[in-house]
């Protein structure tokens, strides 16, 4: 899809992956689709090739492999939209997926989360949550003589 108004595929402000690198595939789509669902391929198989592309510095490209790993199949990435029965509504859809699909696995990482220790009044919640659980289970029994 090579419109000049949008040289590539946006992912964020820094990284946009060039038409170039996107491969597209067609194929018909099952669901809805009337008297044209037999010959119309709008079904969209986008792929991108996250190992060779030259968008991503390193570090970039080792995020994306670390968290995208098991969508990737040798290291490329494919996105299936099928939900339209147009095949352009699929072509804006599998691009807008890929988008966020990178743009999640490129954002930095959380801050690590800081231990803290359970404040007395949950651990004595606790505690007499279990008490009262074994005093339920201990009335259940039958008696003894």
């Amino acid at each position: 899809m090579s419109d000049p108004t949008r040289p590539g595929l946006r992912v964020t402000t820094a990284v946009v992956i060039p038409d170039a690198e996107l491969s597209w595939r067609f194929s018909r789509a099952s669901g809805p689709g009337g008297q044209g669902v037999n010959t119309t391929d709008s079904r969209v198989e986008l792929s991108w090739d996250v190992t060779t592309s030259a968008v991503l510095t390193e570090v970039q490209r080792a995020r994306v492999v670390e968290r995208l790993g098991r969508r990737l199949a040798g290291g490329v990435l494919t996105v299936v939209a099928s939900e339209h029965r147009a095949q352009r509504r699929n072509r804006e859809a599998a691009r807008s997926r890929l988008a966020a699909l990178v743009a999640d696995a490129l954002a930095p990482p959380g801050p690590r989360r800081r231990a803290t220790r359970p404040t007395r009044g949950s651990q004595q919640r606790r505690i007499d949550a279990k008490k009262r659980r074994g005093s339920v289970k201990r009335m259940r029994r039958p008696p003894q003589d």
